[in-house]
C-alpha cells in the first residue's frame, strides 16, 4: 500500500508584542528583522513540527540575542527562542 499524503495543515501564528530592549536596529532594518523572524518560524514548523507540549497560548520569557549579530542573525535567535518557547 503506498504511503497516503500528509494532510497540510495551516498553522496562524499571532505574535501580539515583540520588545526589543537594548537593541538599537535602525528603521531601515526593522522589516528585515520581521521578517527573518518570520521565515525562520515557517521554517521550523514545517521541518520540525509543533513543539511537543504546545499550547495555544503562550507567554515567551525574555531572552538574549548576541548584540553584535546582524539583522538576519537576530532574527533567526529571535525565531528560535519562540519556538522553544511554544513548547514550554
Amino acid at each position: 500500500m503506498p504511503n497516503a499524503p500528509c494532510p497540510i495543515m495551516n498553522i496562524n501564528l499571532h505574535i501580539e508584542q515583540l520588545i526589543l530592549e537594548g537593541l538599537d536596529i535602525p528603521r531601515s532594518q526593522r522589516e528585515l528583522l520581521q521578517a527573518t523572524v518570520e521565515a525562520e518560524l515557517a521554517r521550523l514548523l514545517s521541518t520540525e513540527g509543533l513543539p511537543t507540549g504546545w499550547q495555544s497560548s503562550v507567554s515567551i520569557p525574555p531572552i538574549e540575542v548576541t548584540p553584535s549579530s546582524n539583522t538576519t542573525q537576530m532574527g533567526q535567535q529571535i525565531a528560535q527562542a519562540v519556538y522553544r518557547g511554544m513548547g514550554q
